[in-house]
């Protein structure tokens, strides 16, 4: 078995985040999260309920609903927005930690 140091850059797992994503809607949602490495989650998320993940920093989180004529996509959030209290970016230096309106209450 090999170490993960030991192997390839290709081989070696991408980078994961902590998200969080707040339903803010009266309606339950379906979320899927895609990304490298055969990353896959998918939950249902109840009105105003709150789902923490861990996922690849380069995932998209689909939201989706189900509507009179079937299946909905909502949105297409990247989980970089969704990042709980993780650095993003560097300004002049200096860490920046991310402002997620999709953690907001209301």
């Amino acid at each position: 078995m090999d170490r993960v140091d030991q192997l390839p850059l290709d081989k070696v797992m991408t980078p994961r985040i902590d998200c969080g994503y707040r339903n803010a809607s009266d309606r339950m949602v379906i979320v899927r999260c895609c990304g490298p490495d055969q990353f896959y989650l998918e939950r249902v998320v109840f009105p105003f309920e709150m789902l923490s993940f861990e996922c690849p920093s380069s995932a998209k989180l689909e939201v989706w609903t189900h509507g009179i004529g079937g299946p909905e996509l909502l949105e297409v959030i990247q989980t970089t927005e969704l990042a709980m209290g993780q650095p993003l970016t560097r300004r002049d230096g200096e860490v920046c930690l991310a402002d997620s309106p999709w953690l907001d209450g209301g």
